[in-house]
This record gives structure tokens, C-alpha cells and sequence, in this order.
């Protein structure tokens, strides 16, 4: 079983389409600070696909380098309000503590779960919320960046913020 866990965060791209137009050039992204509004409707999402795993350690079934899914317990997606944006998050229970290079490899096997797997699977899905339906990417190919949690709490200390904040804003 986990003894402590690894937060693993990213930028979250979402976004709508007009009620008279499908058409990916008309577009609509919603930022992360409009995006708060939806996280209810974005974590039913979330759960509803998260069914889908076959056993009780989400995507660490995916993982082929044996060492790591040794370590790593379990892998879960989520979003998570920081600073009154809404962000992607990865948690991982750890059986015991990741080296540097075993913290790499979590990050890139997430990295790919976010832009082609898990994520890739969410974003083709639309959520329903009573603005309409919206799509939630866990990849932004433009501007795209992890953190851990340790590194999202030193940069938020810089703005005057003190932690992530579960289901609403600091």
C-alpha cells in the first residue's frame, strides 16, 4: 500500500463551441480562472472515466518500466483549484520515495498519458455544464509545463500564496 503521495501538476486547456457552430476555427477557450465555475461538472467527468480502470491503481497498469510501477502504488487524474485557477493533477501513491531520475520518468510517463492516452480520451468527450458542453484537455501543446506540488506552493509563495486550495479559492 502507498506510504506518501507525489502531486504532479499541469495546465488544464478547455474550451467550448458556439451553440450555432462546430467548427474547430470558432473555437471558444476558457481560462483557467473561468474554468473554477466548472470543476463540479469537470471532477464528475473525471470520476465517471476514472470507472474504467481494471483494478485499484489507475494508470499505473500502463506503466512498462517494472522498477517504477514497483514504487508507484497508484496513479490518479484530477483538477484542483490553486491560486483561483483550475489545474490538472496527477496523485501518486508511492510504496516508497522516488529518486530523481524515478521522478523524471513519473513525470514523462504522465506527460504521455496526458497528451495521448488518458487525457487524449477525456478531451474527445464533452462535459455537460448548464452553460453548455465543454471539452477539458490535460495537454496544451503550445505552452506546456509539470510541476510538482513543492515547486506549485514555492511559486505561489512568491504571489502571496500559501498552498493549493481543495473545491474553492485561497
Amino acid at each position: 500500500m502507498a506510504n506518501e503521495t507525489m502531486r504532479i501538476f499541469f495546465p488544464l486547456k478547455i474550451f467550448t463551441y458556439p451553440q450555432y457552430d462546430c467548427s474547430e476555427d470558432e473555437r471558444e477557450d476558457i481560462s483557467p480562472r473561468e474554468a473554477v465555475a466548472y470543476e463540479d461538472q469537470i471532477l464528475a467527468a473525471i470520476a465517471k472515466e476514472n470507472r474504467h480502470f481494471e483494478n485499484d491503481r489507475g494508470l499505473v497498469e500502463y506503466i512498462h518500466d517494472e522498477d517504477l510501477k514497483e514504487k508507484v502504488h497508484s496513479l490518479y487524474p484530477s483538477v484542483e483549484i490553486v491560486d483561483g485557477e483550475l489545474w490538472g493533477v496527477m496523485t501518486a501513491g508511492l510504496k516508497e520515495p522516488l529518486s530523481g531520475e524515478e521522478t523524471s520518468a513519473l513525470m514523462d510517463y504522465v506527460c504521455g498519458q496526458n497528451s495521448d492516452g488518458y487525457g487524449e480520451g477525456l478531451e474527445q468527450r464533452p462535459i455537460k455544464t448548464p452553460d453548455g458542453e465543454i471539452y477539458v484537455s490535460f495537454w496544451d501543446s503550445g505552452n506546456y509545463t509539470m510541476k510538482l506540488e513543492k515547486d506549485m506552493k514555492n511559486n505561489a509563495l512568491d504571489s502571496g500564496y500559501s498552498g493549493p486550495a481543495m473545491g474553492g479559492m485561497s
